[in-house]
């Protein structure tokens, strides 16, 4: 802002003031960048990140998320900074041509109609764990995206947390699961009475209509439902990023995994190593995998019982932290049998999770 001019006088791009940008770029042979995000609290991350991406053409846009895109993506508690102060912020660098600034939680709509040649992004991402829906708009333009490498030890959820760091104080939880939500369950009514040092800062599920989003949202927890991607048996590459970018958007001291029925992989299974926390219907290393109650039963054996266990890039493998026990009876069916397990399940895991700092486990 120079001398004298006041905050009313600076007024970001409309989509058809970029997109007349673009299409005279376009007539003299030049590229027009497209990249997107909150840019909450610029740092020297960002400053390089979008002067390499400055460098992929001869002007470059920034769409920037509104305050209300913002506070959907990142929760109640963001945006740092209003939408008006990020744009004028990024407008006065000089790898940054022009700003626009756009509701929706996605930048389709701007996508589709800006039409940019070069769309960047960080490398916290790759072209598979975009945005189904951004890319298949990218793809329709003709754009060619680009993935450029962050700044190491730079970013706006580092900085928050550091600013933020407890010398202990509740444990912040971020809950996973897809079925009926009953371990779930267990947990907030462990921190209602005073049981469980906690609180719950994301319930996630990949199961839109779950009974565990409807305990979420029942106890007034931020709730979010990630589409898992068209695999019945996997999460996706975006979902596992969409997932990652909750849980540190929430600030995540220890993921636990309640009945959550896909397996994690990067980035969350790498970052949050040793934070990761499931329980397991079995007495491990026995009957590992989904049907660890009728191996239990088809096994002859005289009992079962549950494991909670830290989780790791293998099935079932991770340390075992606790373990309860339960007798199998005569005529006992998997239904039967399970129902006893998690009537341990629910006691064991909230005592777990009460004992974490105690036991030495890592937080943030």
């Amino acid at each position: 802002m120079s001398k004298g001019m006041t905050e009313a006088d600076f007024t970001p791009a409309t989509a058809a003031e970029v997109r007349q940008l673009r299409d005279q770029l376009d007539a003299q042979g030049k590229k027009l960048v497209f990249t997107n995000g909150c840019f909450d609290l610029l740092h020297a991350g960002h400053v390089r990140y979008l002067a390499d991406a400055r460098a992929l053409g001869d002007a470059m846009v920034v769409a920037l998320n509104s305050d209300a895109s913002v506070r959907a993506l990142k929760g109640p508690d963001r945006p740092l900074n209003n939408e008006n102060d990020r744009a004028e912020v990024l407008c006065a660098l000089r790898a940054v041509d022009v700003v626009v600034v756009f509701g929706d939680e996605r930048a389709t709509s701007l996508i589709e109609i800006i039409r940019p040649h070069v769309y960047a992004k960080g490398g916290d991402y790759t072209v598979e764990s975009l945005n189904a829906e951004e890319r298949a708009a990218l793809q329709s333009v003709g754009a060619e995206i680009r993935i450029l490498p962050l700044v190491p030890g730079r970013s706006t959820t580092a900085t928050i947390q550091k600013m933020h760091s407890p010398q202990g104080g509740k444990l912040r939880l971020a809950v996973l699961g897809s079925g009926v939500g009953s371990n779930f369950r267990a947990i907030v009514e462990a921190i209602q009475a005073g049981k469980l040092d906690a609180e719950v800062v994301a319930a996630i599920s990949d199961q839109k209509d779950s009974g565990f989003l409807a305990i979420a949202k029942q106890a007034g927890l931020p709730a979010h439902f990630v589409d898992p991607g068209s695999n019945p048996k996997k999460l996706g590459e975006a979902a596992q990023k969409e997932i990652f970018d909750h849980l540190e958007r929430a600030r995540t001291d220890v993921v636990v995994l309640a009945g959550f029925m896909r397996i994690l992989k990067e980035p969350v299974i790498g970052h949050y190593s040793g934070r990761i926390v499931n329980v397991h219907p079995s007495l491990l290393p026995k009957h590992k995998g989904a049907h660890a109650v009728q191996d239990a039963l088809d096994a002859g054996d005289a009992e079962a019982g549950c494991t909670v266990h830290l989780v790791t890039a293998e099935i079932d493998a991770g340390a075992i932290l606790e373990q309860g026990r339960v007798p199998i009876l005569s005529g006992d069916t998997a239904t039967v049998l399970h129902d006893r397990i998690k009537q341990v399940e629910h006691v064991l895991l909230p005592k777990v999770l009460n004992e974490w700092r105690e036991r030495g486990l890592p937080v943030r």
